[in-house]
């Protein structure tokens, strides 16, 4: 066999050896639908489509290992919100993605305001960069800024209206640091390099492709999924119903 046949059957290897684990991890969550949970009255009819119908909840035993995703750690440098909050929000996400920057923009900052200053909610971001290699060298750098408890302000900065149409090279990365507040830079580019940050951005990803997270932005509230920037009201709801479930 030619090398270059093996080769190119090496390159093949990996995606689909990723693809079966990923359709095995499905089946074994009981097939995750993502769908939105807001009752279908509550859509505008403007925003209506076909990933914005109501979606049945999913069965129990797969909520729960949904649900069980939230890591709650006291520590989390890239979470805001009490560990103890009765509902948690995973949010898998792009700095690439535009409708994450939509929800960044439009929608956070209102659950932040509403649910997680109250202490009711907590937001976990996860690292999900599906756009090639400046969605990943964002999130790495995210993921630096953060060791140095400015990822909230690298995060607003890197979402801001306009931002990505910027790009994620590495010059442009250095200005989102500085912007953000970052307070040492070399360590911030020591640290986007290293393999900390490699490890936690693969750690991220393998959670979500293991329950099929397929699309950004994606969203699990206590193990309920969302998918895509829906209306506020689609996550008011979900966060008020888990929480009423929470007090029972």
């Amino acid at each position: 066999m030619s090398s270059s046949k093996t080769k190119a059957r090496t390159s093949t290897a990996k995606p689909l050896l990723i693809s079966a684990g990923v359709a095995l991890a499905a089946v074994t969550l009981g097939l995750v639908s993502w769908q939105a949970t807001a009752p279908a009255d509550k859509v505008p009819a403007d925003r209506a489509s076909a990933g914005s119908a109501p979606a049945a909840a999913p069965r129990s035993d797969t909520s729960a290992a949904l649900k069980a995703l939230a890591r709650r750690e006291p520590g989390d440098k890239l979470a805001v919100g009490r560990p103890d909050a009765p509902v948690v929000l995973i949010e898998y996400s792009d700095f690439k993605c535009g409708y994450c920057g939509k929800f960044a923009r439009d929608t956070e900052p209102e659950l932040v305001k509403k649910y997680v200053d109250n202490g009711t909610l907590r937001i976990e971001w996860r690292n999900f960069p599906i756009f090639g290699a400046e969605s990943e060298a964002a999130a790495r750098a995210a993921w630096a800024a953060g060791q140095q408890d400015r990822f909230a302000a690298f995060h607003s900065a890197a979402y801001a209206d306009g931002s990505k149409e910027k790009g994620f090279a590495e010059p442009r990365l250095l200005e989102l640091a500085r912007e953000a507040g970052v307070p040492d830079i070399e360590r911030f580019k020591a640290d986007m390099a290293g393999e900390e940050a490699a490890a936690a951005l693969k750690k991220d990803q393998e959670e979500g492709y293991r329950i099929g997270v397929t699309s950004t932005p994606s969203f699990l509230v206590n193990g309920r999924p969302i998918a895509g920037a829906q209306p506020l009201g689609a996550f008011t709801a979900a966060i008020e119903q888990a929480g009423a479930a929470a007090k029972q």
